[in-house]
């Protein structure tokens, strides 16, 4: 599609076997025969007899635009419904929460390559964490040390 947008000049007529073979979807497809006829070039379906030159093809190419406009609409309310179901049943979204457990574990591995001379960055990689991670998960401690000391 690239090729084709570069290769046409103002004047030539590109010609497609159905209108939606210009793109992904009917917005990309509108999309793509505006930019076409702003560049002075034609755009011609085969076996849809869509021609955007004519007001019946203009007509048509509107209409694709309504339906597409409601399409995306609809899958957007699905979606939505879908996931407030899912909440509704249980689901959590987002990443995985990590074991309270491991997340110590690597931390006190961490912290005594810290006491023995090695680099914040050097003890993070040491547990598969970058440096940003080990400070994150050192606050965190001392936040719940912090918390458990004023109970």
């Amino acid at each position: 599609m690239k090729k084709l947008l570069d290769y046409a000049e103002e004047g030539d007529t590109v010609v497609v076997w159905r209108i939606d073979r210009l793109g992904r979807s009917l917005m990309d497809v509108l999309n793509t025969v505006n930019l076409l006829r702003d560049q002075g070039i034609k755009v011609r379906s085969i076996s849809d007899s869509i021609d955007p030159e004519t007001s019946a093809g203009r007509m048509m190419l509107g209409m694709l635009a309504t339906l597409a406009e409601y399409e995306r609409e609809l899958i957007t309310e699905r979606v939505n419904a879908g996931i407030a179901a899912a909440k509704q049943n249980g689901t959590r979204f987002g990443r995985p929460l990590a074991d309270p457990a491991v997340i110590a574990e690597k931390l006190k591995i961490a912290n005594d390559a810290r006491a023995k001379g090695r680099t914040a960055e050097d003890a993070a990689q040491l547990v598969g964490w970058s440096r940003a991670t080990l400070y994150r998960h050192r606050q965190a401690a001392r936040t719940r040390d912090e918390l458990s000391q004023q109970v």
